[in-house]
């Protein structure tokens, strides 16, 4: 697995969209087709889509999300920087939870300042713009990579919230 794979099947899941195409979704990820078809490669053996590559397995994800991304994509903040705010600096996490630091992706353009937080793929700043939900199922893995428990328990079951809505 690579950090981008878990970027590509939130983006398929916000689509909540049983009939997404490689071209539009490359478009939206600003990640080549060559790229995702190999993300879905490497999905397949870990049981995180089907044989055919089209139905993502939500609830292996959110098994992996809960119990393996914290381990398999660690994180660590880093410096503060420019950019757009993750994990409990998202708009609409900042509210619950109160913190001294926010934590953000790099990005120029951004309007944040806080600790980096790498995110999962380089083009993730550029994706997250045209969908609200990508970006805040985004944040929610943040909060698991870099959180404390009772945000980690939150953002578990927000993301169950939004994975086990059934497919359109």
């Amino acid at each position: 697995m690579r950090p981008q794979d878990i970027a590509i099947l939130l983006k398929i899941c916000s689509g909540n969209n049983a009939n997404w195409q490689l071209v539009p979704l490359s478009n939206a990820l600003h990640i080549s087709i060559s790229e995702i078809s190999e993300s879905l490669n490497r999905s397949r053996l870990a049981h995180l889509v089907d044989y055919n590559k089209k139905k993502v397995s939500r609830q292996n994800l959110l098994e992996f999300l809960e119990h393996g991304v914290q381990y398999v994509f660690p994180q660590a903040p880093g410096a503060i920087v420019r950019g757009m705010p993750t994990a409990h600096s998202h708009p609409s996490m900042k509210q619950l939870f109160i913190s001294e630091v926010d934590y953000v992706w790099p990005d120029a353009k951004g309007t944040h300042m806080g600790m980096l937080i790498e995110p999962l793929y380089p083009k993730q700043t550029e994706a997250i713009q045209e969908d609200p939900l990508f970006y805040e199922l985004l944040a929610l893995v943040d909060i698991i990579r870099v959180g404390k428990v009772r945000e980690v328990k939150y953002a578990v079951a927000e993301l169950k919230k939004h994975l086990n809505e059934p497919s359109h």
